[in-house]
């Protein structure tokens, strides 16, 4: 349940970091140069400084968020990864993944290859 709701609030704090940013210009005039009468109420400067400051605490709430939710994935259910308890049982059959320092076992040869090899030897 904590994990969902640290994922909901991390895509509202990444949608509005988006926002603040494209709203943004890149030399300095941004919101205040789009909207006239921002001008009368904050100023050019005040203006930049709270989408800076805007932009600044968005990306510390993301860091923040990603951190807790880190510790905060649910751990999975018991017996639900047939996937990865297949591939175990598998390596544990396998016959190639046997330890170092021992031989594989030979293989048997075939029915119509053994006869030639010893009427061979008879002649």
């Amino acid at each position: 349940m904590l994990y969902l709701f640290l994922v909901i609030v991390m895509v509202i704090a990444s949608v509005l970091m988006c926002f603040i940013v494209l709203i943004q210009n890149s030399k300095g005039g941004g919101l205040a140069s789009g909207f006239s009468s921002s001008n009368a109420i904050m100023g050019v400067r005040k203006t930049t400084d709270f989408l800076e400051k805007t932009t600044w605490t968005l990306a510390g709430v993301m860091v923040v968020l990603s951190i807790v939710a880190a510790y905060a994935v649910p751990a999975p259910v018991k017996g639900g990864d047939v996937i990865l308890e297949q591939a175990q049982q598998e390596e544990s059959t396998n016959p190639y993944n046997l330890p170092t320092g021992t031989s594989a076992p030979q293989a048997e040869m075939p029915a119509a290859t053994a006869p030639a090899a010893s009427d061979s030897a008879a002649n």
